[in-house]
């Protein structure tokens, strides 16, 4: 496996990981989070924005390989945080206007979650 692939697996593996048990720990704190979104400073949102593109952007130029599931999983993470980002700053308001997630979904994301973490950390790590 390529090193940049490792790289950005063994950090997209911790941040799966931990995302996913804050999810299925603290569902009541993301559901609010989520319920609230259309309160949101629009200074914040744009930094989120920001930070979601340059995320996603720098994954990109330097990881845009689609060779095993490890790199489209990598690649596609990278697209999904361009994307998110940019619609945050070109489309707020419509960004905002997306249909609110309930618990039932937010538990499923954990799982989802954790189980890409699981596989990220195994590819990369062993």
């Amino acid at each position: 496996m390529k090193e940049t692939t490792l790289f950005f697996a063994k950090l997209a593996s911790a941040y799966f990981l931990v995302t996913g048990l804050g999810f299925l720990i603290s569902t009541d704190f993301y559901e609010k989070m989520v319920q609230e979104n259309a309160s949101t400073d629009p200074v914040t949102l744009n930094l989120s924005g920001a930070v979601h593109f340059l995320v996603g952007l720098s994954i990109l130029i330097q990881h845009f390989l689609w060779g095993s599931l490890a790199e489209v999983i990598i690649t596609l993470i990278g697209f999904s945080a361009m994307l998110k980002g940019a619609a945050l700053i070109v489309i707020p308001e419509l960004t905002l206007k997306s249909p609110k997630t309930g618990q039932r979904a937010i538990r499923l994301s954990s799982v989802g979650f954790i189980i890409i973490g699981i596989y990220l950390g195994y590819v990369s790590y062993f």
